[in-house]
């Protein structure tokens, strides 16, 4: 069957609901083509007319999944977006993460609730500093990653040093499914090694063959010196590679490899017959006391991300929640196993960017916002009443220490409840000193804190501005012995803080001092994460 149209396909035999999932991220470097490769799988699914570029001319549409004012402004995605689509009988659940490295903490959290990864690189710059760095996350949780190289309808490396660079700079095993025929101006197309054909760009089938050889036959094509090389280069690319092998893939240790292009629609339509046919279902969650399987009847899941204010008109707050278990019914009462709290939970959605729907039911695998008040935050579980903890949702140290400067004294409420609003979202970490009154925030980059003051000016009207107060770095401290732990803080008062969980935290003036308190202090843990609960 013909699966250049994505959205024609035969639906799949019925069988337990969660089965029918395929939850994955989006992943890459800043401008690689994640957001506008988003846009253009939802069009090939059928979900959207029409596909929206991030930079566009004055009256193009915007993306979907960039629904943020700053994020149309600079065409960037600052937040992480969860779109719910059909596509051949499955439910696709696709998060949409920013590849910025200012907003690496949301995209982290983003990827433990995800079951695979669609990884883009730009095929002329290869594997850049972000997407290794997103990788490592991937590779921590055994995350399966289909490779999509982008923008081969520009000139770029060859495919043979793409796969070597990805190969030994990510140690991951590739095994090519569709196979560029020249690239940039030469881009002729590609060789489809799953439906055994050959296409033109616009993905119209120009020939069929049961092995390579047969295309020798084909005389349009042997005429055409860019095919032929491009034969030639794949032949030796199948003779280096392992063939393609479901369980190594779903293991984390094999990734099939596709080339296209996301502005120009080449290869996306193959991109999803990839994730729907090899994509892996909702897996086994890690949590405390025992894994969490997709099979169990009771309802549990977690949080991995909030978002305040989505609707300016209604001050929302929606947290995120990756179901792992059971089936859920609207109006349902779950426990939030942190606070020991049951909460109704009456009007569940789901997300298509910053659109939303009622859902009436959701099983494993999907990812359902719930409206609150501040009762729920990043790293909560819920469950139908067993006290279980989904382990691994991470906080990272911050490389940015600012002082808050509120410019106007008669809102300190406002401004403590904007901070605490955004630290609960994850858009920035707020520590209190424990000597003076000084609010602090902790940032991964400085767009960070860009975004924090448009967000805490917009949003809760409160003008504010940052000032450095000379600290590099901030360290959880934690020991095993509790005296020990008491008399750090005692002797280091003017350099601690507590977060928002009030756990303490050691500020130093830069590593120097940080690895000199390390020593001085041999019984106490120096964190640069933590786990949420």
């Amino acid at each position: 069957m013909s699966l250049s149209n994505a959205a024609a396909v035969s639906p799949r035999p019925s069988t337990e609901p969660f089965r029918l999932r395929r939850t994955f991220a989006i992943i890459s470097h800043p401008d690689a083509g994640k957001t506008t490769l988003t846009e253009r799988l939802l069009a090939a699914a059928g979900a959207i007319q029409q596909a929206g570029a991030v930079r566009g001319k004055a009256g193009a549409r915007s993306t979907r999944s960039d629904w943020m004012e700053m994020e149309q402004q600079r065409g960037i995605s600052i937040t992480s977006s969860v779109m719910t689509f059909d596509y051949d009988g499955l439910t696709l659940n696709l998060l949409d993460t920013p590849g910025h490295s200012d907003f690496s903490e949301d995209t982290y959290r983003t990827l433990t609730a995800v079951d695979a990864a669609i990884m883009v690189i730009d095929a002329a710059k290869g594997i850049e500093s972000q997407t290794l760095k997103l990788f490592e996350v991937c590779r921590l949780r055994d995350i399966p990653i289909i490779t999509f190289i982008n923008k081969v309808d520009r000139e770029g490396q060859s495919p043979l040093d793409l796969i070597d660079e990805i190969q030994s700079k990510l140690a991951l095993d590739l095994t090519p499914v569709l196979w560029p025929i020249g690239q940039g101006v030469d881009f002729g197309g590609y060789i489809d090694l799953v439906e055994k054909r050959v296409l033109n760009p616009q993905g119209k089938s120009i020939a069929e063959f049961e092995s390579l050889e047969d295309l020798l036959d084909v005389e349009e094509l042997v005429d055409n010196p860019v095919f032929m090389t491009a034969l030639e280069t794949l032949e030796m690319a199948q003779a280096m590679l392992p063939g393609f092998d479901l369980e190594t893939f779903h293991e984390g240790h094999l990734s099939p490899v596709l080339f296209g292009s996301a502005l120009k629609g080449v290869s996306v339509a193959e991109l999803l017959r990839t994730l729907g046919d090899w994509g892996p279902e909702p897996r086994p969650q890690p949590a405390v006391p025992a894994p969490i399987e997709p099979s169990d009847k009771k309802v549990t899941g977690f949080v991995f991300k909030v978002q305040a204010n989505m609707d300016a008109n209604h001050r929302d707050r929606i947290a995120f929640v990756r179901l792992c278990s059971g089936k859920f019914e609207r109006g349902m009462r779950l426990k939030n196993v942190r606070s020991g709290k049951d909460m109704a939970v009456s009007n569940p959605m789901f997300f298509f960017g910053n659109n939303r729907e009622l859902a009436e039911e959701a099983v494993a695998g999907d990812i359902v916002g719930i409206p609150n008040h501040g009762t729920l935050s990043v790293g909560d579980t819920l469950t139908e009443g067993a006290a279980i903890n989904v382990t691994g949702i991470p906080n990272f140290a911050p490389e940015i220490i600012r002082r808050v400067r509120l410019t106007d004294a008669m809102k300190t409420k406002q401004m403590s409840k904007a901070l605490s609003d955004l630290a609960e979202e994850g858009v920035t970490q707020v520590f209190r000193r424990m000597v003076g009154a000084d609010w602090i925030v902790g940032v991964v980059g400085q767009l960070q804190l860009e975004v924090l003051a448009a967000r805490v000016a917009g949003e809760y009207g409160v003008p504010i501005t940052f000032e450095s107060m000379g600290f590099e770095v901030a360290r959880w401290v934690e020991s095993d012995d509790p005296d020990e732990l008491k008399r750090f803080i005692a002797a280091q008062k003017v350099n601690m803080a507590e977060d928002r969980a009030e756990a303490p935290v050691f500020l130093a003036q830069n590593s120097w001092w940080a690895d000199r308190a390390k020593q001085d202090w041999p019984k106490i843990r120096f964190l640069t994460t933590k786990e949420r609960h």
